[in-house]
C-alpha cells in the first residue's frame, strides 16, 4: 500500500502565496507521476499541475505562470508553490500519485493513491 499525505493549505489573501506539499510512504513502489487536483463546493474535480517522473509537467490554464509544481524524487515528494492566488482558487487540493507496485514472483500493477485533502481558502 501507498500513502499520501499533503500539507501547507490554509488561509491567504488575494495576491498572497501558498506553498503545498505532498509525500507518498510506502514499501516496493515506484512513483510514475504526481501531481495535484482541487475542488471546489458545487464544482467539479480538475486537475491543477502534474510532474511525472521523467520531469515533465503539465498545468491547468488557470494555473500557467502563477504555480509551480517541483519534485524531490527521492524523497517522493512535489511541492506546489502558488503565487498571486485569487479568489476562485478557493477548493480542497488532493495530491494524487500514480505508482508502479511491485511485488515478489507476482505481476507489477500500476495504481493510483490520494492524499486526505487540504483546505485553501483565498478571503480578504
Amino acid at each position: 500500500q501507498v500513502q499520501v499525505v499533503e500539507s501547507g493549505g490554509g488561509l491567504v489573501q488575494p495576491g498572497g502565496s501558498l506553498r503545498l506539499s505532498c509525500a507518498a510512504s510506502g514499501s516496493t513502489f515506484s512513483i510514475n507521476a504526481m501531481g495535484w487536483y482541487r475542488q471546489a463546493p458545487g464544482n467539479e474535480r480538475e486537475l491543477v499541475a502534474v510532474m511525472r517522473k521523467d520531469g515533465s509537467t503539465n498545468y491547468a490554464d488557470s494555473a500557467k505562470g502563477r504555480f509551480t509544481i517541483s519534485g524531490d524524487n527521492a524523497k517522493n515528494m512535489v511541492l506546489l508553490q502558488m503565487n498571486s492566488l485569487e479568489s476562485e482558487d478557493t477548493a480542497v487540493y488532493y495530491c494524487y500519485a500514480d505508482v508502479t507496485i511491485s511485488r515478489p514472483e507476482r505481476p507489477s500493477y500500476e495504481s493510483r493513491y490520494w492524499g486526505q485533502g487540504t483546505q485553501v481558502t483565498v478571503s480578504s
